[in-house]
């Protein structure tokens, strides 16, 4: 971890502090478990790539890994066949008219992987990105598997999912607050939606989804519910203790204020739009015409036209623009 925080990039969503090695070694000692006949050290090699390389920008990416095989030369990891699972998340991407994009099924899976692990997440990357197709991909592939009886797996449970702006409503709506006129409590959004989860005695998962800008005026208070207590405490005194089948993910574009205890207490999944690149958006859109030779000419006029256009945007010097060359 020195070695990455010395030689990586600096961005607002990397952590490389007690409790990112704590998850590591809580994944390593999943790992034992399940397959005991591995190495220690194969078993610290997976834990480390598996729970860090999903955080990374291309380039860092790239970079660790040969950090990696610096420090564990004789590992040569085992591609991990995930298969169901994969199936059911190309399934819901083809029903969708969505690509089956390899960069997409590899974050529909990181984020499988890192909820086992930690209750709380984020998904950060730009608009365009991905996030939404790919937690929603996930959602629909663990329920499909769940309700499939010929599976029987109990790690794939149904999800239910209730979507919040925190940015839409203030923090007396969201939290709640006492009335200043009769000081009656008046509960807020976050706690009812969460006592109703908690309450809920099923096996389905129940996933919090936070689709909103990260500040510092709203994400401090849910520090507790990140950390290992799992509680949501209120200014009424009242707390609300997370149950397992419980989580929190959260949608970002950006860390950029938020503090580093919070980013420390949530697991990170970075999404770049140049890894997703613009031709699946081109691919679905095409998909819908229905007109032979109107679909033929869209067709060569994007082979023809779209890479030359976005290369002139990102290098006009008439134009200048913070997106990327593939936004």
């Amino acid at each position: 971890y020195e070695l990455c925080q010395q030689q990586l990039s600096k961005q607002d969503h990397y952590d490389f502090g007690l409790r990112n090695i704590k998850s590591v070694l809580g994944a390593a000692g999943a790992l034992k478990r399940n397959e005991p006949e591995y190495s220690e050290d194969l078993i610290l090699f997976r834990a480390l790539r598996d729970m860090n390389i999903t955080k990374f920008v291309t380039e860092d990416a790239k970079l660790f890994l040969d950090l990696m095989s610096d420090l564990f030369p004789s590992i040569d990891a085992p591609t991990v066949d995930y298969g169901v699972l994969e199936q059911a998340i190309r399934a819901d991407l083809t029903a969708n008219n969505l690509q089956e994009v390899a960069f997409m099924i590899e974050k529909c899976i990181q984020v499988y992987e890192i909820k086992l692990t930690r209750h709380g997440n984020m998904l950060v990357g730009r608009t365009g990105s991905g996030k939404s197709t790919a937690w929603r991909t996930l959602v629909n592939a663990l329920t499909a598997l769940a309700s499939d009886p010929e599976i029987k797996d109990d790690t794939f449970q149904r999800v239910r999912t209730s979507v919040l702006n925190p940015k839409a409503i203030s923090n007396d709506e969201l939290y709640g607050a006492y009335d200043m006129a009769t000081m009656e409590w008046q509960e807020g959004i976050l706690p009812k939606i969460m006592r109703e989860a908690c309450r809920d005695e099923t096996d389905d998962q129940k996933w919090l989804i936070f689709d909103g800008p990260v500040d510092t005026l709203w994400i401090e208070s849910m520090n507790t519910c990140l950390d290992d207590n799992k509680l949501l405490t209120l200014i009424n005194g009242e707390r609300i203790a997370m149950v397992p089948q419980v989580s929190l993910l959260f949608e970002v574009g950006d860390l950029s204020v938020a503090s580093p205890a919070t980013v420390s207490r949530a697991g990170m999944i970075y999404l770049d739009m140049k890894d997703l690149g613009w031709q699946p958006y081109m691919t679905s859109w095409l998909n819908t015409h229905e007109n032979e030779p109107q679909l033929e000419l869209l067709t060569r006029l994007v082979e023809r036209l779209i890479a030359p256009l976005l290369e002139f945007r990102a290098t006009c010097l008439l134009y200048t623009s913070p997106s990327p060359r593939d936004s």
